[in-house]
């Protein structure tokens, strides 16, 4: 059996070894391909940077230590050659720098798996018709199973929004299952924060927030307010005594999607027209201007701003007031609709997950008497994300 050279990386992962059949310099590129065809265009620069073994890159913390200001227009490939297994070395001038490159690692990137999006579900966008409830999982043992918790995450990320269903109903429970996952947002409202709603004290005014009271909240996102809302939500049912009250969920990806192609003008608006919007709470100053549909830069999630109680002012000129403000009803209509809105109970020990800047949630009217406590904790799509990469390659280095 060929023993294969190890060979370190600019990272902490390992890869499988994959040959490389020819390496050709093309001015300052080299052009990489593989047996099957693929092929990689690898920047002069770019490989000098990630050299390991060739002052590039740091072996104990694998973070690049070239500082781009010591960038050489001298810097030049002087030598290219293949080794004897197929990876990737490289005599550098003008300082006689010899680097040796992980075929491996240099094919993830070929292939892409170095993106933001790599070994992340894709988004798929859904309809009530289509998702007339949130995908549920066993959470008995979600902090003690990280296969389970990696399958509950990439059903977040896949739809917006999953469900735990048989979690104890401890107060600490939500808080210790976001600590599983990476760091918890901490807001004005805590690191962890309660939706109490009494229905028999309806008209009570001793509350910070309209989802503490018994009144509908129509379909919305969290903290429109901040220049980066919340990633993620996790509202975790302590108890329910209620009748009535259903949570509601519509994927604003879907909505955002009807809106492009059957109401053109309107969707445009949406992107392009911004709007202020700030917390009234007494001691807090909290504004942000941006449209209600944010797609932000190429790759990243979506962003939707959308919580009328705290949207303030059209920031616009005002010849766009009237169209901004018929886009919204529309938006907001088609959010509400049969078409796009699923609702369910909570029972106690549910935790709902759910993009706080792609799902659009809300709840229905109290219909009876008594108390609703739910538990609430926010965390970014950076944590979920991270975690769901690192199970997502985890599970793939089991497989034979």
């Amino acid at each position: 059996m060929t023993t294969l050279p190890t060979l370190p990386t600019p990272d902490f992962y390992d890869y499988s070894w994959a040959p490389i059949a020819e390496a050709r310099p093309d001015g300052r590129f080299l052009h990489l391909r593989w047996p099957d065809g693929a092929e990689l265009a690898a920047f002069d620069w770019w490989l000098r940077e990630n050299a390991v073994d060739g002052g590039g890159v740091d072996l104990a913390t694998r973070e690049g230590i070239l500082d781009p200001a010591e960038h050489s227009d001298e810097t030049e490939m002087s030598s290219v050659e293949l080794t004897e297994h197929g990876a990737l070395r490289i005599t550098w001038a003008p300082d006689g720098v010899v680097a040796d490159y992980h075929p491996g690692w240099l094919r993830h990137v070929a292939d892409g798996n170095h993106r933001a999006d790599s070994w992340l579900p894709k988004p798929k966008p859904w309809t009530a018709e289509q998702l007339p409830e949130p995908p549920t999982h066993d959470g008995t043992n979600v902090l003690g199973d990280d296969e389970a918790l990696g399958l509950w995450v990439a059903d977040l990320l896949r739809f917006g929004i999953a469900r735990l269903r048989g979690c104890p109903t401890d107060l600490d429970f939500n808080q210790q299952l976001g600590e599983r996952i990476g760091a918890i947002r901490d807001t004005n409202f805590g690191v962890s924060w309660d939706v109490k709603a009494d229905v028999e004290m309806a008209g009570s005014s001793d509350t910070n927030s309209t989802a503490n009271t018994n009144l509908r909240l129509g379909p919305h996102t969290d903290l429109p307010t901040r220049e980066t809302p919340p990633g993620f939500q996790f509202l975790h049912c302590v108890l329910n005594e209620t009748a009535g009250g259903f949570s509601t969920m519509a994927d604003g990806a879907a909505v955002a999607g009807a809106l492009e192609v059957e109401y053109p003008e309107h969707y445009e608006a949406l992107c392009t027209l911004n709007w202020v919007f700030f917390n009234r709470g007494p001691g807090i100053d909290h504004r942000w201007s941006g449209p209600m549909i944010d797609h932000g830069v190429d790759g990243s999630p979506l962003t939707l701003r959308a919580f009328y109680p705290v949207r303030g002012f059209p920031d616009m000129a005002p010849e766009d007031m009237p169209r901004a403000y018929a886009a919204m009803r529309v938006f907001s209509q088609l959010a509400a609709s049969d078409r796009f809105q699923m609702s369910y109970p909570f029972e106690p020990g549910d935790i709902v997950g759910f993009d706080n800047r792609r799902i659009l949630h809300g709840r229905d009217a109290f219909e009876s008497g008594g108390r609703r406590h739910l538990r609430g904790i926010y965390i970014d799509h950076d944590e979920v994300r991270s975690f769901a990469r690192v199970t997502s390659r985890r599970l793939a280095a089991k497989q034979p």
